[in-house]
């Protein structure tokens, strides 16, 4: 399992017209729930045109195959590998995170992960789940949902769990030492787009605060687009930067 989402995540980065989609539905019940998609088309048709046999003959691309294309629980899949989990909060944790592949011409071609109505405690949960196992998440989970009031703390505008995975894990599934430089350099060469989508089933009454880098789409969403020069370049000045927004609905 931690294999094939390393080579997922690393696959990203030689595909140079890469973009990312997260989504999060805000529910009135006060739980969210978070899906991104990654399509990894051009990079599956680069990799056949240069290595025809690749996908087939090699092992880690084997381990792609393995993901279904019907959303499959974490927990489902560590069971079909034979692993089981006996931690209580785990447990709860992986039956509610779903993957999938997507595929043509019985190739894969893309990903997606889904964390299903997760509440307050579900985020705490999964916060020391993946200590354990790196997935890659929005950050942007972790805020504060009530119900009505979305408080985003704007440091979650960030690619952690992207940056960690590559800097943290080899394909063999050891940990080893990063060099954060030189990530930051791939991410900022290799990434086309990264955006996130904030969604409201109840409709946005005020915002307060502004971020250069969220924007009002309608009266119920949100989009954060990502600016990696920005992000990793020291010298860029935001011209809207707080710390906190506050986005309240009815």
């Amino acid at each position: 399992m931690r294999q094939t989402l390393f080579l997922l995540l690393i696959s990203l980065f030689v595909l140079q017209s890469c973009t990312i989609n997260s989504e999060i539905v805000y529910h009135k019940d006060a739980a969210s729930t978070m899906l991104t998609d990654i399509d990894m088309k051009e990079f599956i048709k680069e990799m056949k045109a240069m290595t025809p046999d690749s996908l087939q003959n090699k092992k880690e691309f084997g381990d792609m195959d393995k993901l279904p294309t019907t959303w499959t629980s974490i927990y489902e899949l560590e069971k079909k590998e034979g692993k089981n989990t006996k931690d209580p909060d785990s447990l709860r944790i992986m039956k509610k995170i779903f993957m999938k592949s997507t595929r043509e011409n019985n190739d894969p071609v893309g990903f997606s992960l889904k964390l299903d109505h997760f509440t307050q405690t579900d985020y705490k949960a999964l916060n020391n789940f993946t200590k354990q196992e790196t997935l890659p998440l929005e950050q942007n989970i972790y805020n504060i949902w009530d119900g009505k009031t979305l408080t985003i703390d704007t440091n979650n505008f960030n690619l952690k769990s992207l940056k960690e995975a590559l800097s943290k894990q080899s394909p063999d599934g050891q940990s080893k030492e990063g060099d954060d430089g030189k990530i930051e350099g791939m991410m900022m060469m290799f990434f086309k787009k990264i955006e996130t989508t904030l969604k409201f089933e109840g409709k946005i009454k005020s915002i307060t605060g502004k971020h250069d880098w969220l924007k009002k789409v309608d009266d119920h969403s949100v989009k954060i687009e990502y600016d990696l020069k920005s992000m990793f370049d020291k010298g860029e000045k935001l011209q809207n930067e707080d710390k906190k927004i506050i986005i309240v609905t009815e």
